[in-house]
């Protein structure tokens, strides 16, 4: 077998064998197929597309290329959880304690944040203390322990899904369903749970820029998900604006800490009860996501949910002490209001530049492997649909620096449009792929 013959093949429009798509993968991860074969084979695919068999084979092969997990040993059925990335979206700080509270254990391996999207690791770690390094014995204890778990990945767990992103980074690869579908469910089935929950976003703020677009990749990896017999669902949720009011690692550990005391942003606590309803399902604990839904609300108000957060907290090493005193977490030495230019209602926010003006504070990477502020970000003070007078504030730019924060401030301002009248509401919940 050669690996020309191979791109020659997906270049020409032919399937790829389930053999001879693992031999390209495990040729690559050795150093038998060069990165510039592996790069054409990628832009061939790019072009051509995958059929769902090539996508499945695929996603295995990536999946046997390293260690994956084994939580065998946990009580119930253990239930992941993914989202595709957004602004401000930090429902995992607030959804995996939820879930865990109502007895489904969430063992959660995250990433760290990449251009305009956050990381939940580099969140976490905004929290004095939080090891986000656990061994997979770790890993495996706390959630028998606690009910829940989150960590980064380990290196060892699939190595093509590095390897190949890296590639796919600097060819123009990105943006391929196939790809994409692989690499996030390669990473969920080595992760070891029995069902997923795909959150997959759509809007300005998202990869998916559309809602159909969105569908096709939820519909790709829920059927990857079906295949490998792991209890799979995706729920498709709108991104046009941030998601809740703050944009940043430790503003938004706060705002989850605010949203677990029942006390946050309505948009927030309303996706994350229709996303844990949905995880509560596939975990066997609720007949109807409305079920769970319903029974998870009552942990929230119950204080169940943050107690197991503090719980969580603990368990890592971080500072349990901000649960009941946010303060404690990083902040930034200067806080700049973004006044409104105009009179109206706040008819739409981009996301995007948003999460793009958070990232030149220092609060995300354009790079892998740089270092973010903990304390740096943007606060929304005016929703859509919010009502506004001339130099009130649209937003709060938490800042290092006066240069920084005027620059950040006048990025937000743009983002920001005002209008006579509010648009029209659009459901935050675009659709729901069940496997």
């Amino acid at each position: 077998m050669r690996a020309y013959d191979l791109i020659q093949k997906k270049r020409d429009g032919a399937a790829l064998s389930a053999g001879e798509i693992a031999w390209l993968v495990d040729g690559f991860v050795l150093g038998s197929v060069p990165d510039y074969q592996m790069a054409a084979f990628l832009m061939a695919v790019y072009f051509r597309g995958m059929t769902f068999e090539e996508t499945a084979a695929l996603t295995d092969a990536m999946v046997r290329s390293g260690e994956t997990l084994d939580l065998g040993s946990l009580a119930g059925c253990a239930v992941d959880k993914h989202s595709s990335g957004g602004v401000g979206d930090n429902t995992s700080l607030v959804l995996v304690p939820l879930v865990a509270s109502a007895g489904v254990p969430v063992p959660k391996l995250s990433g760290r944040g990449l251009g305009h999207t956050g990381g939940t690791l580099d969140k976490l770690e905004a929290i004095p203390g939080f090891n986000t390094a656990l061994s997979e014995a770790a890993f495996v204890e706390q959630v028998e322990r606690i009910g829940c778990a989150i960590a980064g990945q380990s290196a060892a767990m699939v190595p093509a899904d590095a390897q190949l992103y890296a590639l796919r980074d600097v060819t123009a690869t990105v943006d391929s369903v196939p790809l994409i579908a692989s690499s996030i469910m390669s990473k969920k089935l080595a992760a070891g749970a029995s069902a997923i929950l795909l959150d997959v976003k759509c809007g300005r703020g998202a990869f998916m820029k559309t809602a159909s677009d969105a569908r096709v990749l939820a519909e790709a990896m829920v059927a990857i998900g079906r295949e490998a017999g792991r209890r799979t669902a995706a729920v498709i949720s709108a991104m046009d604006y941030p998601l809740g009011r703050a944009v940043g690692n430790a503003l938004e550990v706060a705002e989850a800490i605010a949203t677990l005391r029942g006390e946050g942003p309505g948009d927030l606590e309303a996706l994350c009860l229709v996303l844990g309803g949905w995880m509560l399902v596939l975990g066997g604990r609720a007949v109807s996501p409305e079920e769970g839904s319903e029974e998870l609300l009552r942990r929230l108000r119950s204080g169940d949910a943050l107690r197991k957060f503090e719980a969580l907290v603990s368990a890592q090493g971080g500072d349990a002490r901000v649960v009941g005193d946010p303060g404690r977490l990083p902040s930034a030495p200067l806080r700049l209001p973004v006044p409104a230019p105009a009179a109206g209602v706040v008819a739409g926010i981009d996301a995007e530049a948003v999460g793009l003006a958070a990232m030149q504070l220092g609060a995300g990477r354009t790079r892998k492997g740089e270092v973010v502020d903990p304390a740096v970000g943007v606060v929304i003070e005016r929703p859509a649909g919010a009502a506004v007078k001339v130099g009130e504030s649209l937003a709060t730019i938490h800042a290092r620096s006066e240069e920084a924060g005027l620059a950040a401030a006048r990025e937000v301002a743009a983002a920001f449009e005002i209008a006579e009248s509010a648009p029209a509401e659009a459901p935050v919940i675009r659709g729901v792929i069940r496997g």
